[in-house]
């Protein structure tokens, strides 16, 4: 279908810099998914891409020609929003027809184009209602249908779960990954949300203060992350992450004491740690505090532990039970510790 290259691309009004020198080369047929907090960059980044913003730097690439120049329309790619920007008053059939008269496909193929669109997405009972009469989740999905019927060289979704509710975007996720991989059509896909970054990217692209933090796929933002700004993004509950500093090889903290991290000798650090990789202790821990926060959720327990001023969260056994403000020791994974430099951010390696 199609690669796209990003190079030196940066987006500008006057003094304010939306984007900031973005490389980026995505393969043919990839899902990359550009994943930050509002106002990073990603959906500009996208925008420039369909044409839809102009670069002020830089040079944007499909299968090599450069489409600067290029009008949105005549890029041959197709977009699903947030806001699933279907006719209210067309039928579910028009409005997934609409893309097919505008490019005045013939009538002849039309119909079937349609219904082969719309049964991708199990639409193919309500076609003749209007989008008042559907749910978002079919809704979102009409959009997707009206997307690809038209069987664009790139497939660019801004946030197109951001209005559904935790069931439906689990399932739409799962929908949008088996419809890429069956139509092997090129896809960026926008997100603040890391679990769909992380449930459908081949690539991750974490992007913050419009620059890119960190390229990767799902398995390395998570394993091995770049900086403070990442490891504090990526997961749920997000990195523990403990200002601190070392001396004599142990990273201390108020509560906290971790031995055997010399290679950060007489360095203000952050010590970093999943919460799965804490473990209550039974007798000697790396941290002492005390019970903060319970929250069974059937299959663990989340524990919140305060020590001095931090809050430090865990992944216990479904069964762990604690009164708050009992006293409370956590061990550390050793092996999956991350230390970041204390100005900066970046990763200690």
């Amino acid at each position: 279908m199609a690669r796209i290259e990003l190079q030196n691309v940066e987006k500008r009004w006057g003094a304010v810099v939306g984007v900031r020198d973005v490389d980026l080369d995505i393969a043919d047929e990839e899902l990359v998914v550009f994943l930050g907090p509002s106002g990073c960059g990603k959906t500009t980044t996208m925008r420039m891409i369909a044409g839809l913003e102009d670069p002020s730097e830089g040079e944007i690439r499909m299968d090599g020609e450069v489409m600067n120049e290029v009008d949105a329309r005549d890029r041959d790619v197709a977009m699903v929003f947030q806001g699933y920007a279907l006719y209210p008053n067309m039928t579910i059939y028009e409005n997934i027809r609409f893309p097919l008269r505008m490019r005045d496909v013939p009538k002849a193929d039309q119909d079937r184009l349609i219904r082969e669109a719309a049964a991708m997405v199990e639409l193919e009972d309500y076609l003749d209602r209007k989008p008042g009469a559907l749910s978002g989740g079919q809704r979102q999905r009409a959009a997707l249908a009206r997307a690809i019927v038209r069987k664009p060289q790139v497939f660019l979704m801004d946030e197109p779960l951001s209005n559904l509710d935790a069931k439906l975007r689990q399932a739409m996720r799962v929908q949008i990954k088996h419809l890429q991989r069956q139509l092997r059509i090129t896809t960026v896909y926008v997100t603040h949300d890391q679990i769909e970054a992380m449930t459908l990217a081949d690539r991750i692209v974490v992007m913050a203060g419009g620059s890119i933090q960190q390229i990767g796929t799902p398995d390395q933002i998570y394993r091995d992350p770049a900086n403070t700004f990442v490891a504090g993004f990526i997961g749920s509950p997000p990195m523990n992450l403990i200002e601190g500093r070392v001396e004599g090889g142990t990273f201390s903290a108020p509560g906290i004491s971790v031995p055997g991290l010399s290679h950060a000798e007489g360095r203000a650090v952050t010590l970093g740690v999943r919460p799965e990789d804490c473990h209550v202790a039974e007798g000697a821990a790396h941290l002492t505090g005390h019970v903060y926060g319970i929250e069974p959720t059937g299959d663990m327990t989340y524990l919140t532990v305060k020590a001095g001023d931090k809050l430090i969260e865990v992944k216990a056994d479904r069964d762990f039970r604690a009164d708050l403000d009992t006293p409370q020791g956590v061990t550390f994974d050793m092996d999956r510790l991350y230390l970041f430099a204390g100005e900066s951010g970046e990763r200690i390696r």
